[in-house]
């Protein structure tokens, strides 16, 4: 995800600070979305073993789904950043999830 721990001392407004029977041990650092879709799509990558652009069509459509789950495309610039990972346009990513929406109003 790649989020980072600091000292509870050092824990800004938005870091997530940890106790341990009742006394402070640590403060977690949530990265911002669009860090966060690189290290989704570097998992995801490291997951199949190639580069995602390598991945065939169908393996693309399930990386697709996946992010969806995951909310990579409410980062603002998500369809472009996927694309470029897959390899295909962002015209070919919506259709991706044309279909699967499709898919879902049937099922």
């Amino acid at each position: 995800m790649g989020a980072e721990m600091v000292v509870p001392s050092e824990a800004a407004g938005d870091d997530v600070v940890l106790k341990w029977e009742g006394e402070e041990v640590v403060a977690v650092r949530l990265p911002h979305l669009s860090d966060s879709l690189d290290h989704i799509l570097a998992e995801l990558e490291r997951r199949h073993g190639i580069p995602l652009a390598q991945l065939d069509r169908r393996t693309k459509q399930s990386v697709v789904r996946i992010l969806e789950v995951r909310g990579a495309f409410t980062v603002r610039h998500g369809v472009e950043t996927v694309a470029g990972a897959l390899g295909v346009s962002r015209f070919t990513v919506y259709n991706y999830l044309n279909r699967e929406s499709a898919r879902r109003a049937e099922g």
